[in-house]
């Protein structure tokens, strides 16, 4: 029961403790344990800066999009 409940939220997640445990290079278990354990320090305010992060790893593509170099000038 509990590992399906794990999975279904690991599968529903945003990603971002995964994102940050392979740039750290640590478990992801380990970030996850971290943002509870901020929660309990600083009131909920992670959770905004958690919630920021998971819109830009997803639409990461195009936020960077307007950056990428052109070819040419026809190519927007």
């Amino acid at each position: 029961m509990i590992a399906s409940i794990k999975t279904y939220f690991e599968q529903q997640a945003f990603g971002v403790c995964e994102w940050w445990a392979q740039k750290l290079n640590v478990k992801t278990e380990e970030v996850r344990l971290s943002f509870i354990y901020l929660s309990f320090i600083t009131a909920g305010v992670h959770l905004v800066a958690y919630l920021v992060m998971a819109f830009v790893l997803k639409h990461k593509e195009r936020i960077k999009q307007p950056f990428r170099r052109r070819r040419t000038v026809w190519d927007l």
